[in-house]
């Protein structure tokens, strides 16, 4: 019984999922403001040793014809220095439509404009980990 890590990592923002200790459910937990490699990393830090994290699954944004663009390419540079500061394995889980999903879930729920810029990113990361539960637990 492990608890994985989901991350949607952005320019602005990291959002934070966590699984149960089943692996087969996943719940938003944060929405990280970024303020610096260091400040993102410390507070990763916090929720690693708080839930007793084992894995990570980063969100990785590719173009639709499967290639890796200018985001993409910020995000395996996160990856890079996440590997260097925690011994955790990292599964990059494509994320391609993961916020378009949340934000039509937050839509269909009527939530406000406002509300939804808040939690659109912790909501994104609940997919990328969802999906990744979903095809581990089918045994993909």
């Amino acid at each position: 019984m492990i608890r994985i890590m989901g991350l949607d990592v952005g320019d602005k923002t990291i959002g934070v999922a966590i699984s149960d200790p089943l692996g087969f459910t996943a719940q938003g937990v944060t929405t990280i403001r970024r303020k610096g490699i260091k400040s993102d990393l410390s507070q990763l830090r916090t929720i690693i040793e708080q839930y007793d994290i084992k894995e990570v699954v980063v969100g990785l944004p590719k173009n639709m014809n499967n290639t890796i663009g200018p985001q993409g390419e910020k995000v395996l540079n996160f990856v890079d220095k996440f590997k260097k500061e925690f011994d955790l394995e990292v599964i990059l889980q494509d994320e391609r439509l993961t916020t378009v999903s949340a934000e039509r879930m937050l839509i269909d729920a009527d939530v406000s404009r406002k509300k939804r810029k808040d939690v659109i990113d912790k909501v994104a990361a609940t997919y990328i980990l969802g999906s990744y539960l979903e095809k581990k637990n089918r045994g993909e």
